[in-house]
């Protein structure tokens, strides 16, 4: 009976083994913002330890380019550092009859970057703007050493980019901004040159200068800090998204479900960033 028993056992082991060696997992893919990925790759990484059946493939390129990724069907989830255009809701609806669904996810204050030897703390919303469209070109215009300054930015698929733009410099960049394809690339540039700027996600932010913000002249500056965000008093915070083309469901519900839970917002702060809650 023994005997019988153990040989049952063992048939049942290389069953189990058999059926999890041929199991397909449930594969999930998600592409876009440059200031997400490294969260996004986080999640994926807790979140396959725990779900052996769920594969999730992560990648950047841009918000942009993870929205056009969605449109044209070639992910489950675009991550974006801004909201949808209305051309890109468009063209969702044109090809799938939907609005898309967007997803809060975290909290994001975009921050200014300056080298460390910059005697440079604290900039208004109308120096930024003046700095990046180069009506302002010298740092001793605006308290620092008599130097021209180094613009550094994002590429325009970037949300990044767009936000900046849209809610801080308000008209074109500069020529003289040089893009670059990564807040990693921005933060890197900054910290070798002296004279530089750049701005991204607070993630990125070390080895360099985290210049304060205000929002005008007669306004108090503030730091990019998980307190400043959640009080609104940090002048260029901003959400960051999930997008999808319709309401999730299945294996991908379950994933968005624990991103915006307590495991998921946990991790958004060990990253870096601040959670939606």
């Amino acid at each position: 009976m023994k005997k019988r028993n153990i040989i049952t056992a063992i048939a049942l082991g290389v069953v189990f083994t058999i059926a999890t060696a041929f199991m397909v997992k449930q594969k999930i893919t998600v592409k876009g913002s440059d200031t997400l990925v490294i969260l996004a790759q986080r999640w994926a990484e807790v979140y396959m330890k725990s779900n052996p059946n769920v594969e999730i493939q992560v990648t950047g390129g841009g918000s942009g380019t993870g929205i056009a990724a969605l449109i044209n069907g070639s992910t489950d989830i675009a991550n974006a550092s801004r909201q949808m255009k209305q051309s890109e809701i468009d063209k969702l609806k044109e090809r799938y009859n939907s609005m898309g669904v967007e997803i809060a996810c975290a909290k994001d204050g975009i921050t200014i970057f300056i080298n460390n030897s910059n005697p440079v703390t604290e900039l208004s919303i109308k120096q930024l703007s003046g700095i990046y469209t180069g009506k302002i070109k010298n740092w001793k215009e605006i308290g620092g050493p008599d130097a021209a300054i180094k613009l550094y930015g994002r590429e325009n698929s970037s949300g990044t980019y767009v936000y900046f733009k849209d809610n801080v410099v308000k008209a074109d960049y500069a020529a003289s901004c040089q893009t670059l394809p990564g807040t990693a690339a921005v933060v890197n540039a900054v910290k070798k040159d002296k004279y530089g700027i750049g701005y991204g996600g607070a993630a990125y932010a070390e080895g360099v200068k985290d210049c304060k913000v205000k929002k005008d002249d007669k306004s108090t500056a503030y730091l990019p800090t998980a307190e400043n965000i959640k009080s609104n008093v940090y002048p260029i915070s901003r959400y960051l998204y999930m997008y999808l083309k319709n309401r999730p469901t299945g294996e991908i519900k379950k994933y968005i479900d624990w991103i915006l839970g307590p495991e998921g917002q946990k991790l958004v702060v060990e990253v870096g960033y601040f959670p939606v809650k």
